[in-house]
Order: C-alpha cells, then structure tokens, then sequence
C-alpha cells in the first residue's frame, strides 16, 4: 500500500486578527483543494478540537475574550497573545493512495509544536470533517 501526505502552508502574520477569513488553498504536489474558515483571536482555552456541527458561539465568552485581549491589557501577559481558530470542513480532488483507487485522508494542523489533527475519513477521495481546532498562541 501505498500512503501520500498532501499539504499547504499558510501564513498567519497577513492574515488580520478577529476577522474569519474563507481560505481555499490547493494541497502541494496538485494533491487536491482544502476549504476552512481561519480566525485569529484571543482564548484562555488549551488546544482543542470542536465538532463544528453541534457548535455554538457564547457572547459571553466572546465578550471576556475582547476584554482579557484588550489594549488596556497589553502588557499584563506578554507571552499570551491570543488563539488561532480553524475550521476544517472538507477536501476535494485528493490524490488516490490505495490499491483500490480511494485513500484514507485525515487533516493535521500544526503550530509551532502543537499538533492536532482529524479523525480519518476511510476510503474516499471527498472527506468531509467539520471541526473546529484552537491553538494558543505564545508570540
């Protein structure tokens, strides 16, 4: 059997803070397209990874998020910076990896040394994983 990792990078310093951005990238090596909402936000939150289907936003966690990442507060913590959210919706035109003409494709998201990653979605080319991941961002 025969396993490939496709892959695309994504550079967080021009992306602005707080707003979703709707990013369509092509994999590397023309291994397909991935789609996910990116916002870059403040969280006291650890790594976490969210079933997207069943998520909903708390405006009070939104409002304590503004406050603790508030200008005013810029030097109390100056090592946390914030979170970064990712949505992770699905694939397309993934290359076939197995014998049989389908793969067995996963997503991973890393960080700097934190990792996160999908669960697998088996044999198919068009995985479809709605979930939300949080990192804490330390600089």
């Amino acid at each position: 059997m025969v396993r490939g990792i496709a892959m695309c990078t994504i550079d967080l310093s021009c992306l602005e803070r707080e707003t979703t951005h709707k990013i369509k990238k092509p994999l590397e090596d023309g291994g397909g397209v991935i789609s996910l909402l990116l916002t870059i936000s403040g969280t006291t939150a650890s790594e976490t990874i969210t079933d997207l289907t069943s998520h909903s936003e708390n405006p009070e966690d939104i409002r304590m998020i503004h406050e603790r990442y508030s200008l005013l507060r810029a030097f109390h913590r100056l090592r946390d910076v914030g979170h970064l959210t990712v949505k992770v919706y699905k694939a397309q035109g993934l290359a076939a990896a197995d014998l049989g003409g389908k793969s067995d494709p996963f997503c991973v998201l890393e960080l700097v040394n934190a990792r996160l990653q999908t669960q697998t979605e088996y044999k198919t080319l068009t995985p479809v994983w709605n979930k939300i991941f949080t990192f804490n961002v330390k600089d």
